[in-house]
This record gives C-alpha cells, structure tokens and sequence, in this order.
C-alpha cells in the first residue's frame, strides 16, 4: 500500500527526476523503481513472501532506501536494526523477530545467531539480480511494513509493530508540519532504522524529492553534502544539531540551499536553538516530538519558535489525541504535570511478541509514552522529562531536563545529562556527567554556582563528573543516561527505573 503512495506515484508522476543519489551512482525515479522491482522479484524467488521477515544491518545507503521499498512491495516486513548495537543485542533482536533472513554491511558486527539466509554487502552496487517475473505490489493497509526496535534507553529493545497504514499517516503529518513541495531534496542525516528519519523514506518519492544520505553523520559530511547535492531539507537530532553549530567550518561552505530543519529525539535546551538561529539564520526550524511506537505527535513550527514557547514541542495536527492525564487517567488540567498520552492512525499496533508490554503500553484506548509534561491554555505541549529520568530528592521532584537546560548555557559545555544517583539522607540527589569543549575549562563549583543562578537549591547538581570526549550515545543519537547511571545503583536494593 505504502508503495503505490509514494515511490509507485513518482514513477508516474515524477519518472525523469532524480531520485537517489550517492557516492556512487545516480537514478531517476523510474530507474529506481524498476531497480526496486527487480530486488523485489529476486527476494521473492529467495522465498520471502508477504509476512516474512528480513533484518537490515547497512548504514544509511541507497541500498538501504531500496531494500526497504522492496520490502514494502512484496509485504515483507523489515527490520532495521541498530548499527550500533553489539552481536548480543543483534542477537536479541533477531531472536525476538525470527525473521527468514538478515541483510549486513560486512563492517557491521556478525550475529551468532544462524539464519536461513544471509547477504553480505560490501557497499558494491547490490547484486542480488532483476532478473524473473516481477510480482504485484501488495494493497493491504494493516500488512506490518517495519519492526522498529526501541533504542533501550529504558530498556530490553522491543519490536513496534507498523503497518502501512501507520507510517502513511506519519507521511501526512510530516506534510503538516514540513510542508513538502514538489522537487529539492532531502537528506538522511539520521539513521535509517529512527523514526524520526524513517517516514522521510515514504514521504520523499511521494513529492518527488531527490533523497541523498550519508553512511555516518559528522558536521563536516552534512556541510559536504549539503552543499554539493543543495539538499533543502533535512532532520536531525539535538546532539548533531549541536555539533553543527559547534563547527567552525561551517562558514565555509555554501549551505544557502537548506530551507528547513527538523529536530527531536530528545529535549533541546534554548541556548542551542539560539545558536542553530545563529549559525543557519536563513533556516525555518521545526520541532518534533514522538516515540519509536507513534511517530511524531506534535509539532512547533518555525513562526511559533518564540521566546516564551522554546521549551515547547508544540502541538499535534488533525488525526492525533494528544493529551495530558493524571495517574487516575483523567485530564490533568491547564499548567499541571501528568503523562503525556495519544491515540491516532499513526500509533503502533503493539509489540511484536509481547502482548503483556503491549496491554501495559495502554490505557483506556490510549498509548502511554512515559513521558511526562503539560499543556499550556493554548494547546503548547511542554516535556519535562520521561517518568523513569524524574528524580525525587527529598520529597521534591527534579525534572533533568530543566537542569540540563541551564549547564547548556554556560559556554564551556559541549553535552551535559543529569540523572540521580543514590543518597542516604535525601533518598538521590542530582548528579550530572558534563564533556566540555575543546581547549574549554571549568570547575566543578564554577558550573554548581552557573546553575544556582537559575535553578531552586534542590535542582542543583550535587555532584559533577566531567569526561573526556563525548558522553555515550545509542544509535539514535541520544545520550544513553541508563549507561551513566548504572555503576551507582548497581549493588542498590532499588535500582532507578
């Protein structure tokens, strides 16, 4: 279903315009669809069918993009996994999705799990033939088009169920929001198997946009590129957002194509937002905020990035519930803390061998994200943190999020994630992990006296650890706070989450 929408409709619609374009080769949509149609035929006389399973391990290629739309023309579903994930998560992973057979970059980790079926890619143009009879693209809006496994930032990956269906309606919100035009062209500076890059895959060829991607983000190859493709469009997350505007050779390239940028996948403090207006004034932002089980479900459009609503993601569109509930379920009201909770065509169905997870995940019809946040009287969402990051010190509640805000704006920081650690007499206090800036300086009692300008004395860092380098990541880019966090309440009697 999702193909006739997007890549079928470019062929017919868009058939001489560039598609795909890459290191090594370029195509129009037409070249691409029958490309796309002849690694369908060849997967099917491999067996797979509509139902199956396939596992995907690239890094963001043209392959990738093809593999995918094959997939969704035969019904199979696809599973992109993590490229950062270990053997043992891919392991997990691939256990938990069973799937006929796995797709793998051979620099990518080698799964121990034995699978029916395995091709390796070197990044060669893929050679899995075109040749046979092609068969019939399917229409069903419930078939399960992806498998998207969640980051682990709070846990053991879990399998989101998407059909079709699903991610068509994330390509009409993505229309709301990132209104398309016909034509330019969009970068895949994200990772492929995110969600907050995956509709882009559908909602390119639908407008007839030309999709580049880069195999590895760095703030050096998204200039490159943008320059030399005049990419107009991309979505990234806050922590390549920061390096951008971190990089002192961005004045060198001519990026004067790029019209709009989309950011989410986590909270952004305000100063880098005034740094993205510094280093791409031209540029209209857009944020998203969503969740691997929904895609995205509010928006702050570029005319609404005021000063007052910068801490906000904004609001959902036509076909989203968005609201805020109290733990009884009801309505917290205007300005009141509670779960942020939605329903929508876009919402997953549920887990993927897991209906206990699944039945948890909702309630009373209503997908529970975990996060927590209110609403403001004109409908503006604010996140305050994700309910397993709220630290309680002393019978007060800490948003991270808050305090992270506040250590971003001292000008020695590069990345900042608070989390709380165990304490006898408060129950945690607030600890912060901090990477600095290259040749930058600061204390530990310079940066505690830079928050207690801003923050009430219980938000204060109790503790500050500084790190060489970068703080860790998963492979969405998020800062993986449960990796910091876990070496201080690892012989606790309760653990954090």
């Amino acid at each position: 279903m999702i193909h006739t929408h997007s890549l079928g409709r470019a062929a017919r619609y868009h058939a001489s315009a560039t598609a795909l374009v890459s290191a090594k080769a370029r195509s129009s949509f037409q070249e691409l669809h029958a490309r796309v149609a002849g690694i369908a035929a060849s997967l099917s006389r491999q067996g797979f069918g509509v139902g199956d399973r396939l596992a995907l391990l690239l890094p963001n290629e043209a392959e990738y993009l093809e593999l995918i739309y094959a997939c969704a023309w035969l019904g199979v579903t696809a599973v992109p996994l993590n490229t950062r994930f270990s053997a043992i998560e891919i392991d997990h992973v691939l256990t938990d999705a069973s799937p006929c057979g796995l797709i793998r970059h051979s620099s990518l980790p080698t799964p121990t799990l034995p699978l029916p079926w395995e091709k390796v890619l070197d990044l060669d143009p893929l050679d899995i033939g075109s040749g046979g009879s092609v068969p019939k693209p399917i229409y069903d809006p419930e078939a399960i088009l992806a498998l998207i496994y969640t980051s682990g930032t709070t846990g053991r990956p879990k399998g989101v169920v998407l059909t079709h269906s699903a991610v068509l309606a994330n390509v009409d919100h993505v229309n709301y929001w990132l209104p398309f035009r016909e034509g330019g062209v969009y970068l895949h500076a994200a990772p492929l198997f995110h969600i907050a890059d995956f509709p882009f895959i559908f909602a390119a060829p639908a407008f007839g946009t030309c999709q580049a991607t880069i195999p590895k983000f760095s703030p050096q190859a998204f200039c490159e590129i943008v320059q030399l493709e005049h990419v107009t469009r991309s979505v990234l997350v806050p922590t390549m957002i920061n390096s951008l505007t971190q990089f002192p050779q961005a004045v060198d390239y001519d990026l004067g194509s790029l019209d709009e940028l989309g950011y989410g996948g986590s909270p952004i403090a305000p100063e880098l937002i005034h740094r993205v207006r510094q280093t791409f004034p031209r540029v209209k932002l857009v944020q998203v905020y969503g969740l691997s089980e929904t895609g995205f479900l509010t928006g702050l459009q570029d005319h609404e990035h005021t000063e007052d609503r910068l801490l906000s993601c904004g609001r959902s569109c036509a076909g989203i519930d968005v609201r805020v509930v109290d733990d009884s379920g009801k309505d917290a009201g205007v300005g009141r803390p509670g779960e942020l909770v939605a329903r929508g065509a876009n919402v997953m169905r549920g887990y993927w061998n897991s209906p206990d997870q699944t039945q948890l995940a909702f309630r009373d019809g209503m997908f529970r994200t975990g996060d927590i946040g209110y609403q403001d009287a004109h409908g503006f969402i604010y996140i305050l943190d994700r309910l397993k990051d709220m630290i309680v010190t002393g019978g007060e509640n800490v948003y991270s999020g808050e305090v992270e805000a506040v250590i971003y704006q001292h000008p020695a920081v590069h990345e900042a994630a608070v989390f709380g650690i165990p304490d006898v007499q408060w129950g945690e206090i607030v600890m912060a992990c901090v990477a600095l800036k290259s040749a930058a300086t600061v204390s530990a009692d310079e940066l505690i006296a830079h928050c207690r300008r801003y923050l009430a004395g219980y938000k204060i860092p109790r503790r500050i650890e500084f790190t060489s380098g970068e703080l860790p990541k998963g492979g969405s880019g998020k800062i993986l706070k449960k990796a910091l966090r876990e070496r201080f309440w690892a012989h606790q009697q309760r653990a954090v989450g």
